[in-house]
C-alpha cells in the first residue's frame, strides 16, 4: 500500500519512521505493559457505566486487542474509559508551560491537586455539550463535538478552565479529544500498518454507527496515581 493510505495518526505509531522509544515508557509503564505510579490530575468525562456507549467502546477494544500486535501495546482497565477535556499536572511533566506560573514547581502533586480544586470551585459553569467519533487511532479513539455547536462549547470549556487554572499546554488548541484504549510500548512494523488501517477504519464506522453522540458523564476534575484510575472530586453537572 502507498504511504498515502495510512493516516497521519497510523504513521506516528510506525517503527521505521518513529524509531525513538515510546515516551511514555519508563514512567508511566515499563517494558512489561505495568503501570508505574505517575500521579497528577486532570478533567475528564467518564464513559456511563452500562450504557450502549460503554459497550460499543468495549468491542471496539476488542478489536485492537485481537490483532497480532497487541503485545506490542499496554492496555488500560475498561473502568478507566474516559474523554479528557482538559490536561491537568502530572509528576514527571513540572516545567513551564505545564504548570500555573503563580506555583513552585516543586510543590507536591496533593497540595496541587487542593490548589486546583479549590480554584475550580468558581468554574462558572459552560454549556453543555455532546460529542462524536472521528477517528480511531492505535492507542484508541478520536473525537470531536457532535455539531459546529458542540464543538465551539467544548473548545469554549478547554479556554475558560485554561484562564481559571492559569496554564496553556503548547498544544492547547490542537490537543485531540480522546478516549484511550492503549499506550504503544514498541512500534509497529510496516507489514502490520495496513491490517491496523483496516481496522482503524472499521472500528471508528462502527462506533459511529452504534452510538453516533457518545454517552459521557458530565466534566469532572479527577485526581490519579496511575493511568488505571481516575477519582472524580468536583463534578460539573450540565444544566438538566
Amino acid at each position: 500500500m502507498s504511504i498515502d493510505a495510512f493516516s497521519p495518526e497510523l504513521l506516528k505509531y510506525s517503527k521505521s519512521r518513529h524509531p525513538e522509544p515510546s515516551v511514555h515508557l519508563g514512567t508511566r509503564f515499563d517494558l512489561s505493559g505495568n503501570f508505574q505510579y505517575e500521579p497528577g490530575n486532570t478533567i475528564v468525562c467518564h464513559v456511563v457505566e452500562g450504557s450502549e456507549t460503554q459497550r460499543a467502546l468495549v468491542a471496539a477494544r476488542e478489536q485492537f486487542l485481537a490483532m497480532p500486535e497487541a503485545s506490542q501495546f499496554t492496555f488500560t482497565p475498561i473502568s478507566s474509559l474516559h474523554m479528557t477535556l482538559f490536561q491537568g499536572i502530572i509528576e514527571y511533566r513540572r516545567n513551564q508551560p505545564y504548570w500555573p506560573a503563580d506555583i513552585a514547581l516543586d510543590t507536591p502533586i496533593d497540595e496541587m491537586t487542593e490548589i486546583l480544586g479549590e480554584r475550580l470551585k468558581a468554574f462558572s459553569m459552560r454549556d453543555p455539550f455532546k460529542v462524536a467519533v472521528t477517528h480511531a487511532r492505535p492507542s484508541g479513539l478520536l473525537m470531536d463535538g457532535a455539531t459546529e455547536t458542540d464543538r465551539k462549547v467544548i473548545r469554549e470549556w478547554r479556554n475558560a478552565l485554561a484562564d481559571l487554572l492559569g496554564y496553556r499546554h503548547p498544544d492547547h488548541h490542537v490537543y485531540p479529544f480522546h478516549i484511550t484504549f492503549s499506550y504503544v510500548i514498541e512500534r509497529l512494523s510496516d507489514e502490520a500498518l495496513p491490517r491496523w488501517q483496516a481496522m482503524l477504519d472499521k472500528v471508528a464506522a462502527d462506533v459511529r454507527a452504534e452510538v453516533p453522540v457518545l454517552e459521557l458523564r458530565p466534566p469532572a476534575f479527577c485526581a490519579f496515581d496511575d493511568m488505571k484510575h481516575f477519582e472524580e472530586l468536583l463534578v460539573f453537572e450540565f444544566p438538566k
